[in-house]
């Protein structure tokens, strides 16, 4: 249990570090990535209270536990807002590590998941999903780019 919260406020540091320094590169920029983190964290959040729980927290020490771990993505925020304000020209090599690290989670965790389920119905659903994150950026660069 405090492997998943130490990790989990790792994750989260790093998580806010990452939206700190897209914010300083764009607005729009940043409200992207922040939703797509709190989209991201949503699921694993659960997952970890879960976790918790199982692991013999009760229910209210697992989500007190769950939120603290959860602060550290302010953290990070701010300690990457007040660094990055002295050296704002390397913001974007920040950026692009955080892009590649996503990228990575894609290629080397989801996507092999993805081949694990060779059902007509599942693999529907998973192109209907894939279809609605695309169609959820196209959105999104509609309505931020005025």
């Amino acid at each position: 249990a405090w492997m998943i919260i130490i990790g989990d406020g790792f994750h989260n540091f790093t998580d806010g570090f990452a939206i700190a320094a897209a914010f300083m590169a764009d607005v729009r920029l940043g409200i992207v990535t922040a939703i797509a983190i709190v989209a991201h964290e949503l699921p694993q959040e659960l997952g970890n209270f879960l976790v918790l729980i199982h692991s013999g927290f009760s229910k209210a020490r697992a989500l007190f536990w769950n939120v603290v771990s959860s602060f550290a993505t302010l953290v990070g925020a701010m300690i990457a807002y007040f660094a990055l304000k002295s050296f704002e020209q390397y913001s974007v090599i920040f950026l692009c590590f955080a892009a590649s690290s996503m990228i990575y989670v894609a290629i080397a965790d989801l996507i092999p998941g993805l081949h694990k389920r060779t059902s007509l119905r599942e693999s529907a659903l998973q192109i209907a999903l894939i279809g609605f994150g695309v169609l959820s950026i196209a959105v999104f660069r509609l309505f931020l780019s005025h």
